[in-house]
């Protein structure tokens, strides 16, 4: 067991938007270490969408991801023999990464010719608050919301 928690490693920010939310996005968008491609497939899915909405396409991106970070979770925790799902607030870190995985995922599971084409549509439809994306969010808050009797066992 390690002594100390790790330290927070600070993000480059990325060159187009000097924003370093946009490299952690694009990090956990690689495949085998091909940044380069990573980079590609985000900024072309940026053009895209504003082309095709004709606003500004990493507003329409950071719009999309805080419509799909959730504030609640639930975790498993066994009490007396039974596992209790109890409904937790979120930090603020992981609500970040969270929501970027749900948006990568379901672009990839979305259907369309390209990942970048894939990525716009979803993060179109996230800012119109629909997609999957927006679906899971949905049902991680409404499972929160059945589960709320057991909140007295949060640690």
């Amino acid at each position: 067991m390690r002594k100390q928690r790790a330290k927070k490693r600070p993000l480059a920010p990325d060159p187009r938007f000097n924003d370093p939310l946009v490299t952690r996005f694009v990090n956990m968008l690689m495949w085998d270490g091909k940044k380069s491609v990573a980079y590609t497939i985000f900024y072309d899915a940026v053009d895209k969408i504003a082309d095709s909405t004709k606003e500004e396409g990493y507003e329409m991106w950071k719009k999309a991801l805080n419509n799909i970070m959730p504030a609640v979770e639930v975790r498993s925790r066994r009490i007396g023999g039974a596992t209790f799902q109890i409904p937790t607030e979120i930090r603020p870190d992981r609500r970040i990464s969270v929501g970027m995985k749900w948006l990568i995922n379901f672009s990839r599971k979305r259907s369309g010719k390209t990942m970048a084409d894939k990525l716009s549509a979803e993060i179109i439809a996230a800012t119109k608050n629909e997609g999957a994306s927006i679906k899971r969010r949905d049902d991680t808050h409404r499972m929160a919301e059945a589960n709320k009797a057991f909140s007295h066992f949060r640690v």
